[in-house]
């Protein structure tokens, strides 16, 4: 026999009447006999059943009705949280860790979460924060205490101690290179020469009182960047080689530095390298987050002036000047940098090839850039 929308209806009253005096076989039996029946236009009362069945301590009949719930409506968020409360008293920290963030995603983008979850969602969240906390000491008694570095980093990660950072450049991406934000300058066996060229480059550096233009400059022609540095002196350049061409009036005053630079792989693209200049960073200065115009080069820091107080993130990674240490790393990764100290920090900024582009593929990089900037006026790195 069918059964009529009225008597659904009255079962299920007669069902959630039973949980309020906690009466779990009562109600059950209520929900089952609608779920039975099906009758049509009638929503099955999934959620009720399960209830039901906790009452009743019936572990497998409440994970089947939470089941059967999700299978309609996967992402409710009533059922998630059940299912990851159900799943936390059967042990399964795992599972339920899956359902309480299923469920609080879910309830992050709803735009009316009842009231009546709330108090659902907090425990799930405390329960997330716990279970992390006893999965990051379990981790950490099973490894070595001190594990490789690349091992460290990806275990930071997994942890949610350390952000993903990828290469991001904002105008040519190619292909197949590593992820890899620092390279260590001891791989390079030109940088020991160049660091000891430190002393002389800080003389002509000291020598010269007036040549810095703004770093990041607007140009008639294009957009203007959305730098809040645009047209600040507090981040300021003073080119020696710019966009292919060297800056004769400043390389003439730095034949030291130019003298070191020429020892230097700089790569040899018309229109656009070799790029070398001074970049000074005034006290109180900072410069936002952003990504470079390509990853098929690294960018190199030769600090000549590096007080306390300054600092240059790339990717996850913190990095503090030393006089005289060069750095090198991949600006097509989100980097920044920001001087918090009292004094003005110079570097010499040059780039150089990455070492995994071989030859051919550098000769077939340097004519596309060739071609690309033939199209028309290059775009310039504006931080």
């Amino acid at each position: 026999m069918s059964m009529t929308r009225a008597d659904a209806e009255h079962l299920a009253r007669q069902g959630v009447e039973a949980l309020r005096r906690g009466d779990g076989a009562s109600a059950r039996a209520s929900f089952e006999a609608i779920v039975a029946a099906r009758p049509a236009d009638f929503p099955l009362p999934w959620l009720a059943l399960a209830q039901a069945c906790r009452l009743s301590a019936d572990t497998a009949a409440e994970t089947d009705a939470l089941q059967a719930q999700l299978r309609e409506q996967p992402r409710h968020i009533a059922a998630l949280l059940l299912m990851g409360d159900r799943k936390r008293l059967d042990g399964d920290d795992r599972a339920a860790s899956n359902f309480y963030t299923a469920a609080l995603n879910q309830a992050a983008v709803s735009r009316d979460v009842p009231p009546s979850l709330h108090p659902l969602l907090r425990q799930a969240e405390a329960f997330k924060q716990d279970t992390n906390q006893r999965f990051t000491a379990h981790l950490e008694a099973a490894i070595p205490a001190a594990p490789p570095a690349r091992v460290a980093q990806s275990l930071d990660l997994l942890l949610g101690r350390r952000d993903l950072y990828q290469q991001q450049p904002s105008m040519f991406y190619f292909e197949g290179l590593p992820q890899r934000a620092f390279y260590d300058r001891t791989d390079f066996d030109w940088v020991a020469e160049l660091e000891a060229a430190t002393p002389a480059i800080r003389a002509e550096l000291e020598a010269i009182t007036e040549g810095f233009a703004p770093y990041v400059e607007g140009n008639p022609d294009r957009p203007l960047p959305n730098n809040p540095l645009l047209n600040d002196p507090a981040w300021g350049a003073l080119h020696l080689w710019r966009g292919g061409e060297m800056v004769a009036a400043n390389a003439a005053r730095f034949p030291a530095t130019m003298a070191a630079l020429a020892k230097v792989p700089i790569p040899q693209i018309a229109g656009r390298s070799p790029m070398a200049l001074f970049s000074r960073l005034t006290p109180g200065t900072h410069i936002q987050p952003h990504h470079g115009l390509l990853n098929t080069r690294l960018i190199c820091h030769l600090p000549i002036i590096a007080p306390s107080g300054c600092g240059l993130r790339v990717g996850a990674d913190v990095h503090e000047w030393r006089a005289g240490e060069l750095v090198i790393f991949d600006d097509s990764f989100e980097h920044e940098a920001w001087n918090r100290g009292s004094e003005t920090r110079t570097v010499l900024l040059f780039e150089i090839w990455k070492p995994e582009i071989d030859a051919d593929e550098r000769a077939a990089l340097t004519q596309l850039f060739e071609a690309i900037d033939a199209y028309g006026p290059p775009m310039l790195d504006q931080g």
